[in-house]
């Protein structure tokens, strides 16, 4: 590729991004006007729900996919509540809405005791009234942001059908000992291997197996000798570390504040709001 080349793609990345930011900036203008150009009620509040880390670069990761969001949709109320670790949690951003509507849209990767369990029982003691948004993923714009961060490492988007052959990618994931997060994980690993045309083989840091390392020494034995290690992680963190140090080969960095995690989040919360899904209970008052 040329410099003049590059440039010219740059350019109309650039000017894609703006035409974009004008788009969603006017959608959001218009949608707070009915037909009859009066004011609409204020849309739920969208509060991101983000595990927590010890990490500070996971805090930052959120942070800024929060900034992001707030650019892509101008006018709506964004909070960020954690599970655990980290300030805010949940429970006081929930508190500091009053009984104001919100939709809890979890920045976590598939079904799991966090989703069905903490997240609905934290907002069962609240007063406001909420929705739960379906978890991020298996969705194709992970698989997307997937495909970004190992091209970003190196992964060669085009390649030989010998290095095709000996070519592979574990997906690690964080575990977690529900069948469901197992399952969805799963999914994403089949999107992902139609995506890539290799074998994708997830591996978990904990609670479940493969094991990276293990899921390694499969692919190995199957005489795939280019194996590279996908981050199904949405920020840096301890189990990221851990999974990459057992990389034989490239590693990919976590899913981040990918422009397509934007997007999804958005996604998850209008979905949310035209779906059949109840509202959460709320706090029952004496």
């Amino acid at each position: 590729m040329t410099a003049t080349t590059s440039k010219s793609n740059a350019d109309l990345d650039s000017t894609a991004h703006i035409m974009n930011l004008i788009t969603d900036q006017l959608a959001a203008q218009l949608s707070r006007v009915s037909r009859d150009g009066s004011p609409r009620p204020a849309a739920p509040a969208l509060v991101l729900v983000a595990h927590g880390s010890r990490d500070p670069r996971a805090l930052a990761t959120v942070r800024t996919l929060m900034e992001r969001v707030r650019e892509r949709r101008p006018g709506l109320a964004v909070h960020l509540g954690h599970i655990e670790l980290n300030e805010p949690l949940l429970p006081d951003t929930l508190a500091a809405l009053g009984d104001r509507e919100a939709v809890l849209v979890p920045l976590l990767l598939s079904r799991g005791y966090h989703v069905k369990q903490d997240i609905p029982e934290m907002a069962a003691a609240a007063e406001a009234r909420t929705r739960l948004a379906a978890p991020l993923g298996p969705h194709p714009l992970l698989v997307e942001t997937l495909h970004a961060r190992l091209v970003e490492a190196g992964w060669r988007t085009r390649m030989s059908a010998a290095a095709r052959r000996t070519s592979a990618v574990v997906l690690a994931a964080a575990g977690s000992r529900d069948p469901e997060a197992a399952e969805d994980t799963g999914r994403t690993a089949r999107l992902l291997a139609d995506r890539l045309g290799v074998p994708v083989l997830p591996a978990y840091a904990s609670a479940a197996a493969p094991t990276v390392p293990e899921a390694v020494r499969t692919l190995t034995a199957q005489g795939r000798t280019r194996i590279a290690v996908a981050s199904y992680f949405t920020a840096p963190g301890r189990f990221a570390r851990e999974c990459a140090e057992a990389a034989p080969w490239i590693t990919a960095a976590p899913l981040g504040a990918h422009p397509a995690m934007v997007t999804l989040l958005l996604h998850r919360y209008d979905e949310s709001l035209t779906s059949r899904t109840r509202p959460l209970p709320a706090l029952a008052t004496a």
